[in-house]
């Protein structure tokens, strides 16, 4: 079973939770010190292949081979909103500041207002499937790594 785990702060400044997403199509959460599970979300129909938390863990993102990003509620785990537009997410991660969320699929990288679900900008490059993503702790640059073998680093324009 494929298994990808994040780890991140949760409620409480000496609390920890790990989120998990798998080829079971579900996300874990976990309690990071007790390694008890807290709770399983579901709403992904194919393999959830990366969860990441906002910067203030209020929202966990996922992405799926389902075509979907799935916003949910740190805290209680309700389905908050489902990005589509993006085929096979491989990867997600929230810019420093909270205000963007990149996904990485097939080719390309999608930046999305995530609060309003509106589509800001894709950017093109690789020749395969975007495997990962990452921001800056400025949030000024983006690095991408693909399945065809490169990384690639992407300025994000100010105000953006």
């Amino acid at each position: 079973m494929l298994l990808r785990l994040f780890l991140q702060n949760w409620d409480a400044p000496d609390s920890q939770i790990l989120a998990s997403g798998s080829n079971d199509n579900t996300i874990k959460l976990w309690d990071g010190k007790s390694g008890q599970l807290k709770l399983t979300l579901t709403g992904h129909s194919d393999y959830v292949q990366s969860v990441a938390f906002s910067p203030d863990g209020k929202t966990l993102a996922s992405g799926s081979d389902d075509n979907t990003i799935k916003l949910w509620d740190g805290k209680s785990g309700q389905l908050k909103s489902t990005l589509t537009g993006h085929s096979y997410v491989q990867s997600v991660a929230f810019s420093p500041d909270g205000k963007t969320l990149a996904s990485g699929g097939i080719n390309t990288i999608k930046l999305w207002d995530w609060t309003s679900g509106r589509l800001k900008l894709t950017l093109t490059g690789h020749s395969d499937c975007v495997l990962s993503v990452a921001f800056s702790p400025d949030g000024k640059i983006l690095a991408s790594g693909s399945g065809d073998g490169t990384i690639k680093l992407w300025h994000i324009p100010v105000g953006f």
